[in-house]
């Protein structure tokens, strides 16, 4: 039993596993992306991490130290000047492991091993992607109702609007009642009598729309005749008509003067 055995492994002895952890470190900070099976990529994230932890303070210190686990100058050139600027702030977990299934052959898990930091959308199968909407979320709020809009319409506009569907009502209700009668659906009793009787009613419709358009028209004329009446006449009116009752009466005298 291996209780308390927190070291993987990887069916290797101590000097060929770190061999194979230091290539496998290599490939992954050289391309960002490697494919192994589950096991090893879980022992190489805790391989590779502690060194990518110390490219973050760039000293020939920790250089050296990086060296003795790679022995690799250009990984360690890559570490400090590329993948270090990538990290940033990061306090840790720089790697992500996904499984990818069984391999064909031996049956193996197979698993890859990333970046983090190179690749910020997340494979299929890794937890942490969007959540499921549930029925509940789905619901709306009542803040989110719209409200009802009322229309400005005027009494005869809504008189009018409620004749046409009364109209439009009868249509429909003869429409039925002849296939009904017929033994066919509404749809293929639309005849010419139908239409005809639905054209009359329209026509019914738009002569009650013209007589409110001429009450309201003698409405607005009624205001300013009444206007026109109330003027007041004028200094020079009041002049023009004594004149003319003053040549009246001259006249008048004149066929007098003559009679006599």
């Amino acid at each position: 039993m291996r209780h308390g055995k927190r070291i993987k492994k990887i069916g290797r002895g101590a000097a060929h596993r770190k061999a194979t952890l230091a290539a496998m470190s290599t490939a992954l900070i050289q391309h960002k992306r490697i494919t192994t099976t589950y096991t090893k990529a879980k022992a190489l994230r805790g391989y590779v991490e502690p060194l990518i932890n110390r490219a973050k303070s760039d000293t020939v210190h920790n250089r050296r130290q990086v060296f003795r686990r790679l022995q690799d100058k250009e990984a360690v050139t890559t570490l400090f000047d590329e993948v270090a600027e990538k990290i940033g702030d990061r306090p840790g977990g720089y790697t992500r492991v996904v499984k990818l299934g069984r391999r064909q052959g031996d049956g193996a898990e197979v698993a890859m091993i990333e970046l983090v930091d190179y690749n910020d959308v997340k494979p299929d199968g890794s937890s942490g992607g969007e959540k499921r909407k549930t029925r509940r979320g789905r619901r709306r709020k009542p803040s989110d109702t719209p409200a009802p809009v009322e229309s400005a319409a005027s009494p005869e506009e809504s008189e009018i609007a409620e004749h046409t569907v009364e109209a439009a009502a009868a249509a429909t209700v003869v429409v039925e009642g002849q296939a009904a009668s017929e033994g066919k659906s509404a749809d293929e009793t639309q005849t010419t009598d139908t239409t005809d009787e639905i054209e009359v009613q329209v026509s019914e419709a738009a002569e009650v729309t013209d007589e409110a358009a001429d009450v309201e028209d003698s409405a607005e004329e009624a205001p300013e005749a009444e206007a026109d009446q109330e003027q007041p006449v004028s200094e020079e009116g009041e002049d023009e008509a004594e004149g003319e009752s003053a040549g009246e009466e001259e006249s008048e005298e004149d066929e007098d003067a003559k009679r006599e």
